[in-house]
């Protein structure tokens, strides 16, 4: 009887201790989301004050304080973009250098790490450390004899200082598929050896399959790097007509800078494609990120 009272007399002890930490884990878990809540907001903030100033007339743009919601809604300063610049030819040039881009990434680079990771070759290593330790240079550093290059080459004045090179693959791009790739079990391979496979079949039809993930994580890194790229057109290109979007943009700047409306269009415009790009991808991008750290 002494036995069952003191169990008895000590289950209220337990409960109210299992009901005290679902308390505290459910602040903290409130007290996370709400730090989370506060802090995206300065994030958002800025791309919701663009996207509002874009819609806005050039009055309600001065007012201060400033107006959240537009009134009116200012459709038109998006199609006067297309009428003060011309950013349709922007456009075309900034996809005419992305496809290439975007292929080499995610092409070209993953058969150099497919190399680096899965191949047996004297002095593999060492000239995988050399292509990271290409990495470790600015790129200002290059830049002269770079440039030197291409005008010797006669390609100063036209889209292949920044096609061309890309079609060779990056290094960064070729490090992050390598790790990735090194974590994939070799009985893979072994079983597709047996089966008749050759390498190159191995990588197309096993290796190339389970390499979505990072694969999505390089492509956005190169989309995202050809998109927002302003240096190397600023360098490289010499006619209006070749413009990227980036560099068109810049050229807008400076032409229109009173007119905050159209501005703001253009960099809406401009900065629509990476956030879409990133909202339908990040679950890949994020999980590529992820599998690039493990070590088989």
């Amino acid at each position: 009887m002494t036995t069952i009272t003191k169990q008895q007399e000590s289950q209220p002890t337990r409960i109210s201790r299992t009901q005290r930490t679902r308390v505290v884990k459910a602040v903290r878990s409130l007290l996370t989301h709400l730090f989370l809540l506060v802090g995206s907001f300065f994030f958002v903030a800025p791309l919701i004050f663009l996207v509002s100033t874009s819609l806005k007339a050039s009055r309600q743009i001065a007012k201060f304080p400033p107006d959240l919601i537009p009134d009116p809604f200012i459709w038109a300063n998006y199609s006067d973009v297309f009428i003060y610049a011309p950013f349709g030819t922007y456009l075309l040039n900034t996809i005419f250098i992305i496809i290439p881009t975007v292929f080499g990434a995610a092409i070209t680079s993953s058969l150099a790490a497919y190399a680096f990771a899965r191949l047996r070759a004297p002095g593999k290593n060492a000239i995988f450390m050399v292509l990271l330790s290409t990495m470790m240079l600015p790129g200002v550093v290059t830049l002269i004899p770079t440039y030197i290059l291409y005008a010797k080459l006669g390609w100063v004045g036209s889209f292949k200082p920044l096609i061309v090179p890309v079609l060779f693959g990056n290094a960064f791009y070729i490090f992050l598929m390598r790790q990735f790739f090194t974590s994939l079990p070799r009985e893979l391979e072994d079983a597709a050896l047996i089966d008749g496979c050759n390498y190159l079949q191995i990588f197309w039809r096993i290796i190339l399959p389970l390499a979505k993930p990072v694969m999505a994580t390089v492509t956005i890194f190169a989309f995202m790097g050809a998109w927002n790229d302003y240096f190397g057109p600023l360098i490289y290109l010499a006619e209006k007509s070749q413009y990227t979007l980036s560099l068109g943009l810049q050229v807008f700047v400076q032409q229109h800078s009173t007119e905050w409306g159209l501005l703001m269009a253009a960099s809406t415009m401009m900065v629509t494609p990476i956030i879409l790009l990133f909202f339908f991808a990040q679950k890949q991008f994020v999980q590529g990120i992820m599998l690039t750290g493990m070590k088989g």
